[in-house]
């Protein structure tokens, strides 16, 4: 499958990958992996969010490619992954596990990141045996457990029966987005970034998700709208740091400090002010450095060592 049509240049577009694999999950979907950066150094896994794709996370590889082993893969359905016959929680686990087992050597451990839907991801692998095997810690970026569509403010509508409607509607329509407009870019940057949002960032983010076809985009918005892992929270035993912003309509922060008090080894909860939902493109400086200290305490320090629960008051540049 090829590249969708992605910004060409910037810290936004998508690096070439050095190595390109293909996992095969439980069901026998494939799903298109990319390795970037050095063999043997620390691995980073990242799992993007509803409508995105590796291309969510360029910023983050080329920071940390230099000196981490950065994989990235398109969740089903999504980017370079073809689309499959079920969508759901188990197939998001299982694609996870399928990625880990491809990209990584047995026993080998990692730190994960999931944005989004890719947290969710992380949620419901948190019981199998082989993310236990591979996951020495987690990030945490702009994601929820449960309740999505009615926490959602997407919509400037008192809380209740007619907004969760409303919104579950927009979310799961079926129609396609269309080419990136003044207009639409505009819709883009309202419901799911900050209000200060750079251009470049908002092009970067409107590309990515109008490439999402219309037909995963409506398939994973059903599973969403009836997520439910909160039990997952509780079986994520690993060292997890959570990150959202204060302005994010999608997930709101009510989700990542609910998470956050839930997680049996929380080691931080950042709250970025003026950020949207968008966080590894809207502060990627702050996620990246979020995995630094991730990588450099997980999988260079004994597991016991934790990290100091912050709160992040200012905008990052």
């Amino acid at each position: 499958m090829s590249r969708p049509p992605y910004v060409t240049s910037g810290r936004y577009a998508p690096p070439a990958a050095g190595r390109e694999l293909t996992a095969v999950s439980a069901d026998g979907s494939r799903l298109h992996v990319e390795v970037h950066g050095p063999d043997g150094a620390p691995a980073v896994v990242l799992s993007h969010g509803w409508t995105c794709s590796t291309a969510f996370w360029a910023a983050q590889i080329r920071e940390l490619s230099r000196d981490h082993r950065v994989i990235a893969y398109d969740q089903r359905g999504h980017g370079r992954s073809p689309a499959a016959a079920a969508y759901s929680t188990a197939a998001l686990a299982d694609d996870l596990v399928a990625v880990l087992e491809a990209a990584l050597a047995p026993g080998e451990r990692a730190v994960l990141a999931g944005h989004s839907m890719g947290g969710m991801t992380v949620m419901a692998a948190a019981d199998r045996p082989r993310f236990a095997e591979h996951a020495a810690a987690v990030l945490l970026c702009s994601t929820g457990s449960s309740r999505l569509v009615a926490e959602a403010t997407v919509l400037p509508l008192r809380p209740g029966r007619a907004r969760t409607r409303i919104t579950q509607g927009l979310l799961g329509s079926p129609a396609p987005l269309g080419p990136v407009t003044p207009a639409t870019r505009a819709v883009l940057k309202y419901a799911t970034m900050g209000p200060g949002s750079a251009p470049e960032r908002v092009e970067a983010c409107a590309r990515i998700v109008h490439a999402c076809p219309a037909g995963a985009r409506r398939a994973w918005s059903h599973v969403l709208a009836g997520l439910d892992l909160d039990a997952g929270v509780a079986r994520l035993t690993v060292p997890t740091a959570v990150i959202v912003g204060r302005d994010d309509r999608l997930t709101p922060v009510v989700h990542a400090r609910g998470i956050a008090a839930a997680l049996p080894h929380c080691v931080g909860l950042t709250e970025l002010t003026g950020m949207g939902h968008m966080t590894p493109i809207e502060a990627p400086e702050a996620v990246s450095s979020a995995l630094r200290e991730l990588t450099s305490r997980y999988l260079a320090a004994p597991a016991a060592t934790t990290i100091t629960s912050t709160t992040e008051k200012e905008k990052t540049p």
